[in-house]
């Protein structure tokens, strides 16, 4: 099972990669709760509160990251559940980012319209109500705006990864802005936070990131493989967006995230 620590993480052993008998019954177990997520999805989700979806979809999360014995480290000013109008921005390292925020206050997420054809997990996203973005038009950044801020003044949360693609954790590549316009025109919080996968000497486990040409099978393959990987979310002081405009929003955002990863912004 996974575990959520509140407090830094201390390692005191290396990494070191599972029996292949551990990464069998890790794959078995991966695909009966991939099943009964699916399941749930279709029949459950569309019948229940808005609160109990919520509840549903952080505890399939959770319990996710606890199929793949990945350990979830949460540091800083941790939002409650009752959270509501928050636009969170965030490094973008892995797809494990999602499942690992999802665990701890379920969000709407914005992510690029490709992902939305992909098998399954596409799918998957269409279900807990996913805003897919055009990155690629130009003029569907003014409609992914307004899609945004009506959202955040419904009281959902977003979550936005303004990097535009994942790293392998070893850098923080330009903010792109125009989405932080969503959370001006909602008067939203926007509430940075940093995502890390340490190895125990502090150094980034490349093994995590799910970047460049690596398949989604592929980083599944090398997430199975780690004994006890680990995701640390640090969570930063919100920020009210009243007191910038968009494009300050995106280089503070990035400043903040980057000094606590010790990277050069």
């Amino acid at each position: 099972m996974s575990s959520i620590t509140l407090g830094s993480f201390a390692p005191t052993i290396l990494p070191q990669h599972s029996s292949l008998v551990t990464r069998i019954y890790r794959s078995i177990r991966l695909i009966i709760h991939t099943l009964y997520g699916v399941v749930v999805a279709s029949t459950v989700l569309p019948r229940v509160s808005a609160r109990n979806r919520e509840l549903i979809i952080s505890r399939w999360s959770r319990k996710l990251l606890g199929v793949l014995n990945i350990k979830i480290v949460v540091t800083g000013k941790v939002p409650a559940n009752d959270v509501t109008n928050v636009m969170f921005i965030a490094n973008h390292i892995s797809w494990v980012d999602i499942h690992a925020l999802n665990s701890v206050r379920t969000v709407r997420f914005v992510a690029k319209s490709e992902i939305r054809h992909w098998p399954l997990i596409g799918w998957f996203a269409m279900k807990v109500n996913t805003l897919f973005t055009e990155r690629e038009r130009k003029q569907d950044a003014g409609r992914m705006v307004k899609v945004a801020t009506e959202s955040l003044k419904s009281n959902d949360c977003l979550c936005y990864f303004p990097e535009g693609t994942t790293t392998d954790g070893t850098e923080i590549k330009p903010f792109k802005s125009s989405l932080i316009q969503a959370a001006i025109n909602a008067n939203s919080q926007v509430w940075p936070f940093a995502i890390s996968y340490p190895l125990p000497d502090g150094k980034p486990n490349l093994e995590m990131a799910y970047w460049g040409d690596i398949s989604f099978f592929e980083s599944m393959k090398m997430i199975i493989a780690q004994r006890t990987p680990v995701v640390v979310m640090d969570f930063l002081t919100p920020i009210n967006p009243q007191e910038h405009d968009r494009r300050d929003l995106a280089n503070l955002t990035r400043q903040e995230i980057a000094e606590k990863l010790n990277l050069a912004a």
